[in-house]
């Protein structure tokens, strides 16, 4: 992750007590405002970022300036033509890593009430800036243009803490002004060179003179002098595609091409690659507040675009991968060993435990934290405490590897990363509570020793436990396909634990009954009804573009749709992540309302899948609509208020925009509506699209099953055609 840059927004560092815990006294913290990026016109292009209002003025308030590698390179830059700023008439991204400003200035002494002057910015997140002024005038056009910029190089995380050190000093150089300060130094170069350079107010200044029907135009441009020592990663580098392909999407709806365009668009500003592996590309979660990796939020944006192609999914899992803990003689968590120095993770043996859970191997304290792939604990909700997302990374390692395989990934790359899942599914095994540390059988978070865990027993989350049984199956599936021991074994376990599950974790009550959000130590049920449950619903590909079993029933999962789609949870703009009955609802809530796109995405996959297909309209439509308000840039999240007519769903002010999430969320809402469903290595594909067909007529062009172009047009009443495939598939419809 780039200095400066690690999760500030809702994530609990690692080791701090977890909600509702005894914590020491501490002084009180004086505190301070947190930065808002709800409204900022926020330009990324991963590692860079830059921030500031409608008005295109960098005033050095909350998150303005430009950013690169987690430090503010420059806090200010504010444009005055003849002592007058521009008055605003639009700022709009143009892509998500440049946006344009226009403005209008009117020339002193100019009787005409049409302004002469128009003021156009052009910025890009990498650090460049051109500034054209146009005179559409009768007359000349003489007066001064001024820049005053200025700079703390403060670090991402101070800012967004509400911290804002004093603007350093400026120098001047050639053309323009360099500052020095914090064991960092910045510049910002402008051609033409200025006329005047005021080094002790920051002021850099041309006389302009501009004839009628004329423009002039200064190009800035914002370095960071990284120092030689380490190497931040990187974004994606000259010459290095994107590693999807990009589709053709032509509906009835017009929404749902926007909405894909503009989602990729938004992922192709977060893509970064490790400086020594500038081909492997990943996502970083979102800026501006998680302007780095986190493995689970990477996992998951590259499994939703894997009908575009798997070279995201490679980057994606080499670079976890790299990052996965090793049990050694060191401390584990700072230790990561290569994918392909790895003993294989046998499946749990029948004996082992209670009810087939996988054992406990001699000296697995010491071994507590191997296969896991780190990452921070996030807000958990009023009900329950943070939540592991190494716990959500390990588990969905297995699942991306497995469904890429589905999709076409190549033999040899699945070989090379499969040590990796295997350490993952013995990670998997150390983590199933047997005892004092957690409900008997059910899986609890992996970032804990069993000492630490019987120590302070954990929750078994629902989503753990659907995500765990996902991975069971589709670790079976490739330990199987590639002649690894365990295969039988984990599928058994993954038996046992959907008949522990629809016992242990289904509450009746008046409505029919629901499923626990978790479960306490003893058993006990936490009662809460969460847009985590909708987890439940995604089962993982399996064979013969099959979907393998959940953990509830047949009625179990009927219950759970409608329950989905009802006031409580659905807002008219996609689910609350905790139902508006609760005491603790609270709309702006990371985990008590505001409503997150993922899951929601998810919901409506899952539900197609089920056969739920009304519920999964309602849901659908709100995402939809919900989306055109936000210019087809779908935020990490927005408020959880009820839909009201007219009346746009609030932003979030902490919500990372863009989003990996949310974005191949977005995509992966239309595109699985086609209802493709690979399995490259038996050389079969099926297609099983929504038979209400939500969006109308729906053609999906430029899409990838072993790499080969793969096209589909579903009509007006849900029947599918394959209009393009690779020969060696053979074709089934559902």
């Amino acid at each position: 992750m780039p200095p400066g840059a690690p999760a500030v927004r809702s994530e609990q560092v690692a080791g701090a007590p977890a909600a509702g815990q005894a914590r020491q006294s501490a002084p009180a913290a004086v505190p301070r405002p947190q930065p808002s990026a709800a409204h900022d016109v926020l330009c990324v292009n991963a590692p860079g970022m830059a921030s500031s209002g409608p008005d295109g003025q960098l005033r050095g308030h909350g998150l303005h300036g430009f950013f690169r590698h987690g430090v503010r390179a420059l806090a200010r830059m504010e444009l005055r033509i003849g002592g007058m700023e521009p008055l605003p008439l639009q700022g709009t991204l143009t892509s998500a890593a440049a946006a344009r400003f226009v403005g209008s200035v009117r020339v002193p002494g100019d009787l005409d009430p049409d302004p002469a002057l128009t003021v156009e910015r052009l910025r890009h997140a990498d650090g460049a800036e051109t500034v054209t002024v146009r005179n559409t005038g009768a007359r000349p056009a003489r007066l001064p243009l001024e820049i005053a910029l200025g700079t703390d190089l403060g670090l991402l995380t101070d800012i967004a803490a509400g911290r804002r050190s004093p603007d350093l000093p400026g120098q001047v150089q050639s053309s323009g002004l360099r500052w020095v300060g914090q064991g960092r130094a910045a510049t910002v170069a402008a051609r033409p060179s200025p006329h005047a350079v005021l080094a002790g107010a920051g002021v850099l200044r041309w006389d302009l003179e501009i004839q009628p029907g004329s423009r002039w135009s200064v190009d800035l441009r914002v370095e960071l002098e990284v120092p030689p020592t380490g190497r931040p990663p990187t974004g994606r580098g000259p010459g290095v595609p994107l590693p999807w392909s990009e589709p053709e999407v032509r509906a009835d709806d017009p929404r749902a091409a926007r909405l894909v365009a503009r989602s990729l668009d938004a992922m192709a500003g977060l893509l970064l690659a490790d400086a020594d592996r500038p081909t492997d590309l990943y996502t970083a979660s979102g800026a501006p507040w998680r302007f780095g990796l986190t493995a689970a939020d990477a996992l998951w944006a590259a499994r939703m675009t894997l009908p575009l192609g798997t070279r995201l999914a490679v980057g994606t899992l080499r670079a976890v991968a790299r990052r996965q803990h090793l049990a050694t003689a060191q401390p584990a968590a700072t230790t990561a060993r290569p994918a392909d120095s790895a003993t294989p993770a046998d499946g749990p043996s029948p004996a082992e435990g209670t009810g087939g859970a996988p054992g406990t191997e001699p000296g697995a304290a010491a071994q507590a934290m191997d296969g896991v792939i780190p990452g921070p604990l996030r807000h958990g909700g009023p009900e329950l405490p943070a939540s592991c997302t190494a716990t959500e990374a390990t588990l969905l390692f297995v699942t991306v590897l497995a469904e890429a395989w589905r999709w076409g990934m190549p033999r040899a790359e699945v070989a090379e990363l499969l040590p990796a899942a295997e350490r993952a599914l013995g990670a998997l095994r150390a983590a199933v509570a047997d005892g004092p540390e957690g409900p008997v059988g059910f899986v609890t978070d992996f970032g804990r020793s069993a000492e630490e865990r019987a120590a302070r027993p954990g929750p078994a989350r629902c989503e753990v436990q659907a995500q765990a049984h996902r991975a069971a199956l589709q670790g079976a599936d490739l330990l199987e396909a590639f002649d690894r021991p365990g295969a039988a074994r984990w599928r058994d376990w993954a038996a046992d634990l959907r008949e522990r599950f629809r016992e242990q974790f289904w509450i009746d009550d008046l409505s029919g009954g629901r499923p626990a959000a978790a479960l306490l130590a003893q058993d006990r049920p936490v009662p809460a009804l969460a847009s985590t449950l909708v987890h439940l619903f995604d089962l993982g590909l399996a064979a013969e573009g099959e979907l393998h079993e959940g953990l509830l029933d047949r009625e179990q999962t009927r219950l759970l749709a409608q329950r989905l789609v009802t006031p409580e949870l659905d807002c008219g703009w996609g689910l609350r992540t905790l139902s508006a009955k609760s005491p603790r609802f609270n709309p702006l809530g990371h985990r008590s309302g505001a409503v997150r796109v993922q899951e929601t995405a998810l919901a409506v996959s899952g539900l197609v899948d089920a056969g739920f297909e009304r519920e999964a309209e309602i849901l659908l439509e709100g995402l939809l609509e919900a989306s055109a308000h936000f210019e087809a840039r779908l935020p990490e999240m927005y408020a959880g208020e009820q839909k009201v007519a007219g009346c746009p769903p609030v932003p979030h002010p902490a919500a990372c925009r863009p989003a990996a999430m949310s974005a191949a969320a977005a995509v992966h809402l239309v595109l699985a509506l086609a209802g493709v469903r690979p399995d490259a290595p038996s050389g079969r594909v099926v297609t099983r699209p929504a038979s209400t067909a939500p969006l109308g007529a729906l053609e999906l062009t430029g899409l990838r099953v072993a790499g080969e172009p793969f096209s589909v047009r579903v009509s007006r009443i849900g029947v599918a055609v394959v209009e393009e495939a690779p020969s060696f598939l053979q074709l089934a419809s559902g």
